[in-house]
């Protein structure tokens, strides 16, 4: 397995294979780990051996969305398919299969869905759901019917809706961002929504995951 990549190079030389050559300026910044994820069978056989289940689930045209940060592949065990971090983020042929008990929103949050993006199931807290996009994906992502996709984004205006929903509904004491990864939106779009609930007089918790 890969030596534990940690955030300086006090005690590791350089990225580990196959990005050795990478600067650890570039290594580090988020910015370049999201330009260079992996998501096909050509760049993960670079460092790994895969699996027939892992190639099938990879080639697979309509299968949930595959993004791999060059760091979090660098986790992964490339001789091992039972490798825990490995199965969190590589597809495999069982994924392609319906079973009965399959549930596009298995834990019920459109119904709880005031406007678009917020889950109010509690009298106190909501769920605000403010990008559709991650890093990396996981595989057994709640929100695979939209996180991911591109063409499910939420706009201003769906931030303008949430936001206006929370302010006139006063038993809202807390706010959990989440998407997606909130942290994946820009600095100023994110600083932005944080003020504009810090503003709520009754929002007493914010956070983030």
């Amino acid at each position: 397995m890969y030596d534990t990549v940690v955030a300086t190079t006090e005690h590791v030389a350089r990225p580990p294979a196959p990005w050795q050559d990478v600067p650890w300026e570039k290594w580090n910044d988020w910015r370049w780990q999201l330009s260079n994820r992996l998501n096909t069978v050509e760049e993960f056989s670079r460092f790994m051996r895969l699996t027939e289940d892992e190639i099938v689930g990879l080639s697979a045209p309509d299968h949930f969305r595959v993004d791999v940060t060059p760091y979090f592949a660098s986790l992964m065990d490339p001789d091992d398919p039972a490798c825990p971090v490995r199965l969190q983020i590589m597809p495999t042929a069982a994924e392609l299969a319906p079973f009965t008990a399959e549930m596009a929103d298995s834990l019920s949050e459109d119904a709880h869905s005031p406007v678009p993006g917020l889950v109010h199931r509690y009298p106190d807290r909501v769920l605000m759901l403010v990008t559709t996009q991650c890093a990396s994906y996981c595989r057994y992502c709640t929100r695979s019917r939209i996180v991911g996709d591109a063409s499910a984004t939420f706009s201003r205006a769906a931030h303008d809706a949430q936001i206006d929903y929370i302010a006139r509904t006063p038993q809202v004491r807390d706010v959990l961002l989440s998407g997606g990864d909130p942290l994946t939106i820009p600095q100023k779009v994110l600083e932005d929504l944080l003020r504009r609930l810090r503003a709520i007089p009754h929002v007493e918790i914010i956070r983030i995951g």
